[in-house]
């Protein structure tokens, strides 16, 4: 049982008086049952919490499903001790004070030193030295001069011969019970730690005392046969009178008491599982979910067949030497009742092709039977046969002697498609495509390290690059108020000037109209400094033209270098966005295989394949297929997605992230469908009376098909 804080947390009973026939909510892994939605809803997100440990293994961090896996497989691995020494390793157990690590080491010491019936071990032999034995029985009881019969072992550990030996001539060349193999039986076999106290059935299966020793008197206490520390009996006494409160974990406790109802209802936290989801006042109008199309011309069983096969054909072309072809003439070509179709030769000619030059049990058998080297129009269906007699499955088996006799066309879709599985499934396994495939997983390594430092580096400029605009930016703010100060001081000098120009002038007007009767000589001097002030004034003008230029010419190289930047701005970005589409491309290029979009409530996975364009939809038992292949329907798809669900807000990302690619794809799909009408009605049109040449029906395409990229 899955621990809560080191405690056991106890599950909740089912309702005594249940019908029947009532509609109840049950967890799936703790079969509780619910009559209330929402205190269900409310444990299976305490159980979705990581906060449960392993009881056996001590793993914390867990869900509560998690932990129940793990003690499933911690518990396979819980050694077996033999019934001799179960007794001594639980009364070892049983009330110790000891730390986990130093309890296991102190179990270990004792079963090493205790040798028990069975026991495989190493004996010194008087002719051999030391060999392998298996203690058959114990002659005499005691410590050291006890005596053993025992079977020495040869190395296929077959009995050679018996002796006796003794205690001192047998060692364990390696410890039987191990630290860490034993710290799980600790955890397995007790109930609480510190002390370790061992379970009810357990201790009174093996004769071992419940009673604390004396040792413990005043340190621990039993209370409803339960063992408890005296710290936790007096911090117990504190709460009831009132004098502390303890944080419990909103819940759990109130939950398995039945108290839910006077608690706060917390709020529901988004996602959760799609079948849990409950239409909500805060919910969006969803969009119906469209019908989708399932009109193949192949049986519905076979139409995951149909695509596996078309899908490794295509992503595998240039490792086969097949030119790719189209879905719809991959399904036209299955269900066609010719013999030798080229589209169906060259696929199974280049699949064998593959498997022949693996060199492994197909090649063995071809070389047995002296078939021609090279798989031809003619000869393929031989080379086929000899394959349906290696795997020897009975429903290909039976038709073997129609291919023989040249009617493979006649054979049903779904033995066709069987046939073909199969012959994928030993591709897959060969070597050459293992070893392109551990090529490929290289290849989209680098590129995704690749990537990655450009991420980094692009990530680093950026931040220089802000770094550098901060201080520019603190440094401009800094000498614009230099300059302004600079310009307000010409300012005011400027204008000082002219003051003071003006104020001697009229000084010196003053003074001429008072000495123009009485001092002729004074009129010359006042015109000189009247002269030398306006030249003074001229020059400072000039000075003040000059720093305003230059001003005006700063600003426009500033106005250029910004133009400039957001050139290479724009530049980059376009660099950035197609060497993103580039790597793109590149790791499209070595597809390992195809992936699911998601699945939807119902669990119904969608897959989407780029070269045909349509978004398949398999139900959830893949008895059923359909496929969208217009855009409205995807967005009707989208919009019928509810993103509370976590399986639906993982679907609706993924399609919104390949949403523009899958529309352009239905699109071209589109038109080409439109042409494709067109032209066939364009041969019904035709008249019989014209002698020229009909146009062909785009329908019998597949049978033009020729394999361009075929070895010689």
């Amino acid at each position: 049982m899955p621990l809560l804080k080191k405690k056991a947390f106890p599950l909740l009973e089912p309702p005594k008086d249940l019908d029947p026939n009532e509609l109840v909510y049950q967890v799936r892994f703790t079969k509780e049952i619910f009559r209330d939605y929402q205190i269900y809803l409310n444990r299976i997100n305490l159980y979705r919490q990581r906060i449960w440990t392993c009881k056996v293994s001590g793993k914390g961090n867990l869900t509560y499903e998690e932990a129940l896996v793990s003690e499933k497989h911690a518990t396979k691995k819980v050694p077996e001790i033999p019934k001799e020494l179960m007794a001594m390793a639980l009364c070892t157990i049983q009330f110790s004070m000891l730390s986990l690590k130093d309890l296991a080491d102190k179990i270990a010491i004792k079963l090493q030193e205790t040798l028990f019936i069975g026991a495989v071990l190493h004996g010194n032999r008087k002719k051999s030295g030391l060999c392998p034995c298996k203690i058959l029985k114990v002659l005499e009881e005691g410590t050291v001069k006890t005596k053993y019969e025992v079977a020495w072992l040869d190395r296929n550990k077959k009995v050679i011969e018996t002796a006796i030996v003794n205690r001192n001539d047998l060692i364990w060349k390696k410890s039987p019970f191990s630290r860490n193999s034993l710290k799980p039986f600790i955890r397995k076999s007790t109930y609480r730690s510190f002390p370790w106290v061992l379970h009810d059935k357990l201790a009174e299966k093996y004769q071992i005392s419940r009673d604390p020793p004396q040792d413990l008197e005043g340190k621990v206490f039993i209370q409803d046969g339960i063992v408890y520390n005296k710290r936790k009996k007096d911090a117990m006494d504190v709460e009831e009178s009132g004098k502390l409160k303890k944080k419990k974990v909103e819940g759990e406790e109130a939950e398995a008491t039945g108290k839910n109802n006077q608690q706060k209802e917390e709020p529901i936290k988004y996602p959760i599982d799609d079948l849990l989801v409950q239409p909500g006042t805060d919910d969006p109008v969803f969009k119906a979910r469209p019908l989708p199309s399932r009109d193949f011309k192949v049986p519905m069983d076979c139409v995951g067949d149909l695509l596996m096969v078309w899908d490794f054909c295509s992503s595998y072309c240039k490792l086969l030497h097949l030119l790719p072809f189209s879905l719809e003439d991959f399904e036209n070509a299955i269900c066609h009742k010719g013999s030798n179709v080229t589209l169906i030769v060259e696929t199974h000619s280049s699949l064998l092709r593959l498997l022949k030059h693996d060199k492994d049990e197909y090649f063995s058998a071809v070389q047995k039977r002296t078939r021609a080297l090279k798989i031809t129009l003619t000869n393929w269906t031989e080379y086929l046969c000899d394959f349906i007699e290696i795997i020897n499955i009975g429903d290909f088996s039976t038709n073997i002697t129609t291919i023989k006799r040249g009617h493979y066309g006649l054979l049903d879709a779904q033995v066709k498609l069987g046939i073909l599985r199969e012959l994928v499934n030993q591709v897959l396994g060969t070597d050459i495509v293992r070893e392109k495939l551990a090529e490929y997983v290289e290849e989209r390594q680098v590129l995704f390290a690749t990537k990655r430092g450009e991420a980094l580096e692009e990530g680093r400029k950026k931040r220089e690059k802000e770094q550098l605009k901060a201080k520019s930016v603190s440094n401009g703010v800094m000498n614009g108020h230099s300059a302004d100060i600079i310009g307000n001081n010409q300012h005011l000098y400027a204008n000082g000037n002219h003051i003071g120009q003006n104020g001697q002038v009229a000084k010196k007007k003053g003074e001429v109209f008072s000495a123009r009767p009485n001092n002729p000589s004074k009129r010359s001097e006042s015109s000189h400094s009247i002269i030398k002030s306006k030249e003074t004034g001229k020059k400072k003008n000039m000075n003040a033209e000059s720093q305003a230029e230059n001003a005006m010419d700063v600003t426009k190289k500033e106005a250029l270098i910004l133009l400039r930047d957001e050139k290479n701005t724009a530049a980059k970005r376009s660099s950035k966005e197609q060497r993103r589409e580039y790597f793109e491309r590149e790791i499209e290029k070595r597809i390992l295989h195809t992936n699911t979009l998601g699945k939807d409530r119902d669990y119904n996975r969608y897959w989407w394949f780029k070269r045909d364009g349509r978004m398949f939809v398999e139900s959830s038992d893949s008895k059923q297929w359909g496929y969208y292949c217009c855009k409205e329907e995807i967005d009707l798809l989208m919009g019928s997605l509810n993103p509370k669900g976590e399986r639906e807000r993982a679907l609706q990302k993924q399609v919104e992230r390949f949403y523009s690619r899958i529309c352009m794809e239905l699109q071209k799909r589109s038109k080409d469908l439109a042409n494709r009408i067109a032209l066939e009605e364009a041969v019904q049109r035709r008249s019989t009376r014209v002698r020229a040449l009909p146009r062909e029906n785009p329908a019998n395409a597949f049978l033009n098909y020729v394999n361009k990229w075929k070895e010689d």
